[in-house]
């Protein structure tokens, strides 16, 4: 897996999702290693709205490829501000762009400092290069 796909200004779950911090609310989206994972993706299924509350490890949707449907999985607690209504229709764009365009969820943490217990880039790094078979 090349260093270009784990992005230094974000961190990361052992569930390879991804976060993000942009002004007080943390966006949520899954890392290039799922997405080679998955294949081509079918179907993003988020099963939440603005304002429900995620907690830390539950699930917030599914993703679905040609290969299998997968969890989604909340990398913090907190409340939902936004969600990203394109991959409704577009569900592909997670393919493309899955660290831009196809964010997925934008949180606003409970705990203002929930992202300090997540991976950083290195330690998502080495965790890939640990659970490579």
């Amino acid at each position: 897996m090349a260093s270009e796909d784990v992005r230094a200004d974000r961190r990361y779950t052992k569930d390879h999702e991804w976060a993000l911090e942009e002004g007080g609310l943390v966006k949520v989206g899954i890392t290039a290693f799922a997405v080679d994972q998955l294949g081509d993706i079918t179907l993003v299924n988020l099963d939440v709205k603005v304002g429900d509350t995620v907690e830390e490890g539950k699930a917030f949707g599914t993703i679905e490829s040609v290969k299998t449907l997968s969890d989604l999985f909340a990398p913090l607690s907190g409340t939902i501000e936004s969600i990203n209504g394109a991959l409704e229709n577009r569900p592909e764009l997670v393919n493309e762009d899955c660290f831009g365009g196809a964010w997925m969820i934008a949180i606003r943490p409970s705990d203002p400092n929930a992202l300090a217990g997540l991976l950083d880039a290195a330690a998502y790094s080495a965790f890939l290069a640990s659970s490579a078979h």
